[in-house]
């Protein structure tokens, strides 16, 4: 992979996808700025892989935080080459019983730090020729009852997509990946209670041909090849299912 000597910022990089991706990227040879809310997990990281990491303990919704990731980047490795758009909030719920704030909460983070990010990213991006992944949901094209909340910050975060392929195009590629269900600690943050939890998790079990959940590293491999310009060069504005078929 061409991915050797780059430098790359991963949101809600300390565990679950996240971490999946940016231990991919490490691999490759990548150096990584790795932005998270669990400052240990992100010790965790640096302590494993050394001067390749840097780590900022950060909710990117909050106000701020865009310059601040672009300033952690740049200071320690003097330029951006790719952004990756993993850090997301999932709260779940039917419409009459969840409260709207929930949704106001979701697009922050699942959303409008995406848009933010690229944005304070983009002079860095495009005189590297650099690239985004966007990481979204299959929640996007899909319906999701008991979930609509969620699932329509993700079809916003395919929108964003495609639009800014366009919009940024030659300089600068953008590409979602759309993952089905993945084993993360997410599954304990959704605000569903252990038996709704277990039982959301059956059904997606079952309507998942490949009859198994993603793993995290599965994610990370495609999202790798997106930012991989030798292999991925031509590709932008792709929505990219990762989801065991469940789309299909």
């Amino acid at each position: 992979m061409t991915l050797a000597g780059k430098s790359v910022v991963v949101t809600g990089a300390a565990t679950g996808i996240g971490r999946g991706i940016t231990e991919c990227l490490l691999k490759a040879g990548a150096g990584v700025t790795a932005v998270g809310r669990r400052e240990e997990a992100l010790r965790d990281l640096a302590d494993r892989y050394g001067p390749a990491v840097a780590w900022l303990a950060q909710d990117v919704g909050a106000p701020g935080a865009a310059e601040r990731i672009v300033a952690t980047a740049t200071d320690r490795f003097g330029r951006i080459d790719a952004v990756v758009n993993n850090a997301g909030l999932a709260r779940f719920g039917r419409l009459d019983e969840t409260d709207p704030a929930l949704f106001d909460a979701m697009f922050a983070v699942n959303v409008r730090a995406p848009a933010e990010l690229t944005r304070r990213a983009l002079p860095q991006l495009r005189a590297h020729r650099g690239s985004v992944v966007n990481i979204s949901s299959v929640g996007g094209v899909v319906s999701m009852p008991g979930r609509a909340f969620y699932g329509a910050t993700k079809a916003a975060v395919n929108s964003l997509t495609r639009s800014l392929a366009r919009e940024l195009a030659p300089d600068v590629r953008v590409n979602a990946v759309l993952p089905g269900p993945v084993d993360t600690p997410m599954w304990s943050e959704t605000g569903l209670d252990e038996a709704d939890t277990e039982q959301l998790r059956t059904d997606l079990l079952a309507s998942t041909p490949m009859g198994r959940f993603g793993e995290d590293t599965e994610i990370g491999r495609w999202v790798c090849l997106l930012l991989d310009t030798e292999t991925s060069g031509w590709v932008t504005g792709a929505l990219i299912p990762v989801d065991g078929g469940r789309t299909a």
